[in-house]
Order: C-alpha cells, then structure tokens, then sequence
C-alpha cells in the first residue's frame, strides 16, 4: 500500500479552506508554484483530480470533497495533539457529531441538544445540517453520531440505524400582530380564507397539519411552502402569512420573531427522534441528551 503524504495532504487542505492557492501560499509562506506542484503530486499518487476548475475559480470535486472531510478530521485530530503534548495532560472533553435535518425549528435543536453541553465532562459539540436522506447517509460511514429529526427511520431502510423517541409537542399557530387579531376570534375556523404559510413536503408534520385542517373544513391561502423553518418564520414575521410551529418553545418563537399567538391544538402533534447506529445508546453525550429529554 502507498504511504500517504501528510505534507501532500496538507497543502490541498489549505488551498480547499482558503479557496485559493493565492491565499493558501500567503498564509503558509510558500510561493503558488510550490503549492500547487504539491496537489499536482498528491492527486498523481492518489489517481484523482481534487479540484475543478470553473471560471478561474477552484472547486472541491466529488472525491475532493470526501478527501477534505478525512483531511479535517485529522488536522483536528492533530491541533489536538499539540495542544496535549504542550500542556502535558490529555484532552478530557469527547466529541459528538450530530446531524440536524433543516425542517427542525434551530431553537428546538439548541433545547434538545443542550444537555450535552452541561455534562461534567466537556463536549465538543458538531452540528450539520441537511436533508434526512443525505444525513443517513453519512451516519451509515461513521461520519455522524446521531441524527436528530421529526421523522423515524423506516422499517427496511438500507442504514442499520434505530430510532430513539425524543419528546412530542402540540402545535401553536402564530402571525405578525395585525393578522393575529384578525385570527383570534373563532380560532380555528377564522384561519379559512387568510394568508398561510406551510411546511415543505421534508416535513413529517406537514400531512397531520393538512389532516387537522381538512377535518374541520378550514381552507387557507397558502401562498408559499417551506422546507426550511427558520425561513418560514421569517416571512411570517415579515406578515405574509400565518404559520404552525411547536407548542413547546412558542414563547421563544414569539419573542424571537416578534410574532403573536393565535391558538393552539393537542388533537395533532410534532414528534423528534434521535436516530443512531446504536440500539443501546453507549455515547454518554447522547444518553445525556435522550434520557434528559424523556425524564
């Protein structure tokens, strides 16, 4: 097997984190020429390009951007070792990679994923963020720990994965102040005709909101869809519309958009689940989080 060349490595890491080998060479104090005849070699040794060129412009490819995901790892791994050689005492905190699926709400992710935070051994905390697909995805090559999501995982799915229940809440409906007066009086049925601003299909709760809506023969104008819920809020607060979103930080939501309270319902709820490649959670940063959020 050919032995990897660390130096190699660490040339492409600067230029992809830079963005340019202009950058890269000023920073590390190296000429351009030097750099790039480095990649030049690496990619040779490795038999794949790592950049593409695009107007003048360098592009991570496809195997440059999984070349640059190990790279970071180790570079991290490396500032880490440094920093324990020099102090002479081991690194205490422990890191947990979590993936975040962009339809939960980034107030409910933080109250979810606090704990972690607040355990007496320290917690490198890494959050990414994305569809569920592409998320499974990298928890199935150990390049996450745990997913955090509104949907469970589905029997038969390719990922060796189990689903680990997290909390459930009710759903509050909100809107900016003048269209929240309008909706109060007769709530539900005064959100037929107004302005109304749905999940995105990634959503789990989108179908049980369209349920709920049918059932009692409400008929908004939905005027706009949204897989992201932080942009949803947004043009909710922004008065386009009314919107749904947990019953469990609806105080924050209010606070945070600036956005009034209509009404609320039990009869339909969200759900969020930790999806791990663990049956008996082991990561103490994980156990931390579910057995905190069940208890």
């Amino acid at each position: 097997m050919t032995r990897l060349n660390y130096n190699h490595l660490y040339y492409f890491y600067a230029v992809a984190t830079d963005g340019s080998i202009a950058k890269a060479s000023a920073r590390l104090h190296l000429t351009p020429q030097t750099i790039s005849g480095q990649i030049t070699s690496f990619e040779s040794q490795i038999g794949f390009k790592l950049f593409d060129r695009k107007r003048k412009k360098l592009q991570l490819s496809e195997m440059g951007r999984l070349v640059y995901s190990y790279a970071d790892d180790i570079f991290q791994l490396g500032d880490e070792l440094k920093n324990v050689i020099k102090t002479k005492e081991s690194a205490h905190w422990q890191t947990l990679t979590v993936g975040i699926t962009d339809v939960i709400p980034k107030v409910l992710a933080y109250k979810l994923l606090n704990p972690a935070l607040n355990m007496a051994e320290p917690v490198r905390l890494i959050c990414n963020e994305g569809d569920q697909e592409s998320l499974l995805a990298d928890l199935a090559v150990d390049k996450l720990d745990m997913v955090l999501t509104d949907q469970p995982l589905q029997p038969g799915s390719h990922v060796k994965a189990y689903n680990h229940p997290m909390i459930k809440s009710g759903v509050t409906f909100f809107a900016a102040k003048q269209l929240a007066s309008v909706c109060r009086q007769g709530f539900p049925q005064s959100l037929s005709g107004q302005p109304f601003l749905l999940q995105g299909k990634k959503s789990a709760v989108r179908q049980r909101l369209s349920s709920w809506l049918e059932k009692y023969e409400i008929m908004p104008n939905i005027i706009a869809e949204f897989d992201d819920s932080a942009l949803m809020k947004s043009f909710g607060q922004a008065g386009y519309g009314v919107f749904a979103g947990p019953t469990i930080i609806e105080k924050t939501i209010a606070s945070q958009y600036k956005v009034n309270m209509i009404g609320r319902t039990e009869e339909f709820k969200e759900h969020y689940y930790a999806i791990s490649p663990e049956r008996r959670l082991k990561h103490p940063a994980i156990v931390e989080i579910v057995n905190r959020i069940i208890t």
